[in-house]
């Protein structure tokens, strides 16, 4: 199982995606906010989501998962 994880802490902005959508490399798939700045996250791979973990205005810290893919 393969998943995306957070590179920073911020709060969920935006989710592109939903359970059951294929994603591409490269492809936007949530937005974080840090320091007012916001930091899109793109998928590293391919594939379908199985389970988004985050709803807009969570707050995350780095290396929590965010997205997992079947």
């Amino acid at each position: 199982m393969r998943e995306i994880t957070s590179s920073m802490a911020g709060t969920v902005l935006n989710i592109m995606v939903e359970a059951g959508q294929e994603v591409t490399a490269g492809q936007e798939v949530l937005m974080l906010e840090s320091m007012k700045m916001e930091i899109p996250v793109e998928s590293e791979a391919s594939g379908k989501v199985a389970e988004v973990k985050v709803n807009v205005g969570d707050f995350v810290n780095e290396g929590d998962i965010l997205i997992v893919f079947e």
